[in-house]
């Protein structure tokens, strides 16, 4: 499932001439192989998931069901649907957060080095939490276009196993009875309100473990073995991954229910929300937060660990450290 570094460079790095030192790739090409590794990392994670994505969208959006907690939560499933529905979704989710990926791990490398071009470097290491937060938020902006009709065709299949027979039936049939702004984007305004906040706080505690984590090891990035290098992808992206998940636990819910079936005719997707939130209050939206966690920590962890090999493999090294 995952490419092998012969594949990669053959497709992703030009052989150089005999004698001479191959160029490191800059501009159009540098951000094309940061969108490609994040593309990547974030549909392999996201896919294997599922699964576990399954049981915790089943646990929102059905509690006085699936009330059993998260192992609980696989057996009933297994039991009642089989083993294969713990599969459901997993083609929207694969090409959804491919197409996420590239925009949000891409995007944020292009708008972290835009806004240090703008400010320059010295004052650019002085505000780099400011820098890391913006340039996630503008990157996930872009990246929740892309992703929002895949995602909520995962949620109709996962919340109504009958609705469809995969991503192209689900995708079509959406499409054909409720358009594109009310059938995929109704949930927009919840998916921004989940995954703007949920990025921000994934990239800038992600690089502020790493930060902390190497000064500790007490010797620089570049003098490391890519082995510890790994190692501190994974240590810093499980931390950053529980943060992220508390911080967009109730957007999350609110995306499940929203996207569970069509709203009322003529009512707001603002109303809905608002309607919503009253009737689950603080603890209700707060329901599935232990296996969300367990979820995001380790497919944040897996994210940022197989981003960090793949952009070594592809020589994308390009990017500017503003880390102290």
């Amino acid at each position: 499932m995952f490419p092998s570094q012969s594949a990669l460079q053959k497709n992703f790095v030009a052989a150089a001439p005999a004698g001479d030192v191959a160029a490191p790739p800059s501009g159009a090409n540098l951000y094309a192989r940061f969108a490609f590794a994040g593309a990547v990392c974030c549909s392999i994670t996201h896919g294997a998931m599922t699964p576990v994505d399954v049981v915790k969208t089943r646990i929102q959006l059905s509690p006085e069901i699936y009330n059993k907690g998260m192992i609980g939560g696989f057996r009933q499933v297994i039991a009642a649907e089989g083993a294969g529905a713990l599969l459901t979704g997993f083609g929207p989710t694969a090409a959804g957060y491919f197409l996420q990926g590239a925009f949000k791990f891409g995007g944020y490398e292009f708008w972290k080095k835009t806004a240090i071009d703008l400010v320059g470097l010295e004052k650019a290491k002085e505000n780099r939490t400011a820098i890391y937060l913006v340039s996630s938020a503008i990157a996930e902006f872009f990246a929740d276009v892309a992703l929002c009709p895949l995602e909520a065709t995962r949620i109709r299949l996962v919340s109504q196993p009958s609705f469809a027979n995969g991503l192209l039936g689900g995708f079509s049939r959406i499409l054909k009875e409720e358009g594109v702004i009310r059938g995929f984007y109704s949930g927009f305004g919840p998916i921004l309100f989940k995954q703007v906040p949920y990025t921000m706080a994934k990239f800038v505690v992600y690089e502020k473990a790493a930060e902390s984590i190497y000064k500790s090891i007490g010797k620089p990035k570049d003098q490391l073995s890519n082995s510890t290098v790994t190692a501190v992808n994974l240590g810093s992206g499980i931390i950053a991954g529980t943060a992220a998940a508390i911080i967009s636990q109730p957007a999350d819910t609110l995306l499940s229910k929203i996207n569970k079936q069509k709203g009322a005719e003529g009512q707001s997707v603002t109303s809905r929300l608002v309607t919503m939130s009253k009737e689950l209050g603080v603890k209700g939206l707060f329901t599935g937060l232990a296996p969300r966690i367990v979820m995001v920590a380790t497919l944040t962890a897996g994210q940022f660990a197989i981003y960090g090999d793949i952009k070594r493999v592809l020589g994308a090294t390009g990017g500017v450290e503003i880390a102290q």
